[in-house]
């Protein structure tokens, strides 16, 4: 059997949809399962042992349907889960003649390019977002396995190899924590107020600290990092993403709120602390990090009136300290 996955979007939806391959290999041994996506999530879909190749859309995306059918049944593959609904690829498939195309009902465009239609809103779920990923294999029989087991199907290859410019970085006698302050836009923000309380806690003789984003993002924090360069380690715009990669497999921990980074590090068994606001669909009950060491931090209130703003006090109220217990009761855990 041949199966293939389509997500074409950011990269912590990316990393929760990993799980779903681990299901379809433990169903069908010997299956084969590739995924299509785009070039800057190549790195986070090579993490997984369970993804046997790699599809890369934005080779694709500006060929004609005709010419997209023609490298999606060179494929041969018999199933194709559409995770993320892109009309594009929708069509494409269909022309492709992929036999068994799955895709949500809630999107009308399914209607006429899927045959295999699962019913389900995911704003209004109650279950996790790689939960709800996973429910897309029902016409499989394949169950969505409890949130505590999610873990055993992501399929961590442990092939990472770190270089010595990722190496030279790390500190052995210190607790090596990564702070990423911004989300490009994805998520609520803790603010750069209370990473600054955090990094002011944090005492030097047990804590390295990094500071790690885009380039784009450090453009946001010049102030931030101004202050902070004579005893925080600047990393931003420093690593593309199969770097970042490596350097959080060598890091102890990690702060941010709901991003790509962090659920990478999640998966990596590091020490992962997620800052959420208690908002649905936003809350952790739905995009809470996955993973051994993993932690989060949520104002358990009401705050409908942060949804007419980015700004959400309810999760810029969260005490820089409540994240230091945290990870001063957990700082061995990389030693475990």
């Amino acid at each position: 059997m041949h199966f293939l996955l389509s997500r074409t979007d950011n990269i912590g939806d990316v990393v929760l949809t990993l799980p779903m391959a681990g299901l379809i290999k433990d169903k069908f041994p010997g299956s084969t399962v590739g995924f299509i996506g785009r070039t800057y999530t190549e790195s986070v879909i090579g993490l997984s042992k369970h993804i046997d190749y790699f599809v890369n859309w934005d080779l694709y995306e500006k060929l004609s349907v005709g010419e997209q059918a023609e490298k999606l049944r060179s494929l041969h593959a018999d199933w194709i889960f559409h995770v993320f609904p892109n009309k594009q690829i929708a069509s494409a498939s269909k022309k492709a003649a992929i036999r068994f195309r799955v895709g949500t009902s809630h999107r009308t465009f399914h209607w006429f390019t899927c045959n295999n239609l699962v019913s389900f809103s995911r704003r209004k779920s109650e279950l996790h977002e790689a939960q709800l990923n996973c429910k897309l294999l029902e016409p499989l029989s394949i169950a969505i396995p409890a949130i505590k087991d999610i873990l055993n199907y992501f399929g961590y290859n442990n092939s990472i190899s770190p270089d010595s410019k990722v190496l030279n970085l790390i500190d052995k006698e210190k607790h090596n924590i990564v702070l990423h302050p911004k989300s490009k836009g994805s998520s609520r923000e803790w603010g750069l107020e209370n990473f600054q309380d955090l990094i002011d806690i944090l005492t030097e003789d047990k804590y390295k600290i990094f500071i790690t984003g885009t380039s784009q993002e450090a453009s946001l924090m010049e102030d931030f990092l101004e202050k902070n360069r004579s005893h925080v380690t600047d990393l931003t715009g420093k690593f593309d993403l199969k770097e970042f990669i490596s350097f959080l497999s060598v890091a102890d921990s990690i702060v941010a709120a709901s991003t790509g980074p962090l659920h990478i590090a999640s998966v990596l068994g590091k020490c992962a602390i997620g800052i959420y606001p208690p908002i649905r669909p936003m809350h952790p009950g739905r995009w809470a990090p996955i993973g051994i060491h993993s932690f989060v931090l949520a104002n358990s209130v009401s705050c409908n009136d942060c949804r007419k703003s980015n700004k959400c006090h309810c999760m810029k109220e969260i005490k820089a300290q409540e994240v230091k217990k945290i990870l001063d009761e957990n700082i061995d855990c990389q030693k475990d």
